[in-house]
């Protein structure tokens, strides 16, 4: 099994780098694959024959567009037809969180907007290198304590299972965006901090399973495969489309700081680069893209959201997170290099898309009870 860390390349800020900046500055970390909010030719063309595997978007505006083939072919054709094979597109996903919502105008029109750019895809003989997904919030989960109970919410199993079938049919994973920051910073008196930042604890048993996790990205992950099994879909793959640790917020938000920040991001790394699976599915990949590339300034909601970045819009390190493109520990991100980047006007196009606006509100009731169960035990 070979594990896999990529990076979310969000642009909703006045203040960053050009694309052609961005490029060394990937590769400095030794990422090797980047998820766009969207279809930024100017990216696509910077990373041209880079080597580097791109994730794609199609905003929530967009679905309804998306349901008429002839819409979706067009799409298909200006945004990834055009720029192969020297910018290595690998995946689209259509949607971000579209099911926790709540709203029919949206969730509706998933499934058909897929669809619809799937069959652009086949009928440009693109289908084989390029796969249709969607990126769903941890909102989705009914129950996820134990992980091997987790199930999703009764009232999305129908348009879920729509979604799982369409997966299994095309081969395309399962996207999941996941932060453990949510859990502690909603209740940080009872939510183990070493928990949730892959530090030593003496973690909790699943007691159907006998497993035993040490950290809660994991023992989300697991409960997500458990609700696929549960209906049906024990082989599809998971990939974590988004995960992160701000290193700055408001007095509210509790463990927002750039030492917490270092912890989570360097230990997931170094996790990663053990090549080992969740305690429930230990031989299978895992694929994570860490949240985010930059601190975005543009970004409303509280300071957190715009505090995400690995590296400020200088292309200085945020902080150190003690990683070197080989996964080996070192004084700061990349060697030590910086890139000492003239800073560019960056369009601010990009708040169409779900998370760009609430990508990390906590997710809800059901997840919140369930991380406080999951903690009780180590406090």
């Amino acid at each position: 099994m070979v594990n896999s860390i990529g990076i979310n390349y969000g642009q909703i800020a006045d203040n960053l780098p050009s694309p052609e900046n961005v490029v060394p500055l990937v590769k400095s970390i030794g990422v090797t694959k980047v998820k766009l909010y969207d279809a930024d030719p100017r990216v696509l063309g910077a990373f041209a024959n880079s080597g580097v595997e791109f994730m794609i978007g199609l905003g929530n505006g967009d679905l309804e567009k998306m349901r008429d083939p002839n819409n979706a072919q067009d799409w298909v054709k200006q945004n990834v037809q055009a720029h192969l094979p020297d910018a290595k597109i690998t995946c689209i996903f259509v949607g971000n969180e579209v099911l926790t919502f709540n709203d029919t105008s949206l969730s509706d029109n998933l499934v058909p907007a897929m669809q619809s750019v799937h069959t652009a895809l086949v009928n440009l003989g693109l289908d084989k290198q390029v796969t249709v997904t969607t990126a769903h919030s941890l909102g989705i989960l009914q129950t996820s304590f134990p992980p091997s109970a987790g199930a999703f919410r009764e009232d999305l199993v129908d348009i879920l299972s729509q979604t799982l079938s369409f997966h299994q049919k095309t081969g395309s994973p399962f996207l999941i965006n996941a932060y453990p920051f949510f859990a502690y910073k909603g209740n940080p008196k009872q939510v183990s901090l070493d928990f949730v930042l892959f530090q030593p604890n003496q973690g909790v048993i699943d007691p159907a399973t006998n497993l035993h996790y040490d950290n809660m990205l994991y023992a989300q992950i697991d409960a997500v495969y458990s609700a696929l099994a549960s209906l049906g879909y024990k082989k599809l793959p998971v990939h974590i489309s988004e995960t992160g640790w701000p290193s700055k917020g408001d007095e509210d938000e509790a463990g927002a700081t750039p030492d917490n920040a270092k912890k989570y991001n360097g230990n997931l790394i170094k996790l990663m680069s053990q090549n080992a699976g969740t305690p429930l599915r230990p031989d299978s990949d895992l694929n994570i893209y860490v949240f985010a590339l930059f601190n975005e300034n543009m970004k409303p909601g509280p300071t957190s959201e715009r505090n995400y970045g690995l590296f400020k819009p200088d292309g200085t390190p945020a902080y150190a997170l003690g990683v070197t493109n080989n996964n080996t520990a070192s004084g700061s991100i990349g060697n030590g290099v910086t890139m000492p980047f003239s800073p560019t006007s960056s369009s601010t196009g990009y708040l169409s898309i779900s998370s760009a606006t609430g990508r990390r509100k906590f997710v809800g009731h059901a997840l919140m009870m369930a991380s406080l169960l999951l903690i009780k035990t180590l406090v």
